[in-house]
């Protein structure tokens, strides 16, 4: 199958660009169904925004919750990322990954 360069219209910002040869190739290859509907500009704008962090709704910045507790196995003092709910065993990294795998 031979591919010939195409102009494509981006669906953003209405330029033109060119669907090359080569573009077409990869995507036969990978079977993608469709061409590409925006330029490089356009697409790498997308990208940026759909892989940046959102910012929360309620214009609070959630931070990491960070408790100290005693593990409830061995005693060993630990932190936990979660506050710890009443009366339910707290364990260290160690012990946790113990209980993990003898029950694998």
């Amino acid at each position: 199958m031979e591919f010939q360069d195409k102009v494509l219209t981006c669906v953003d910002c209405g330029a033109t660009f060119v669907f090359t040869a080569g573009e077409q190739l990869f995507f036969h290859d990978k079977q993608f169904k469709n061409e590409p509907k925006r330029c490089k500009s356009c697409k790498s704008k997308r990208v940026a925004v759909l892989n940046s962090v959102p910012a929360p709704r309620d214009g609070h910045h959630h931070t990491r919750v960070e408790t100290r507790a005693t593990c409830s196995q061995c005693g060993k003092d630990t932190t936990v990322p979660f506050r710890p709910t009443q009366g339910r065993p707290v364990l260290c990294r160690e012990c946790f990954t113990q209980k993990r795998t003898a029950s694998a």
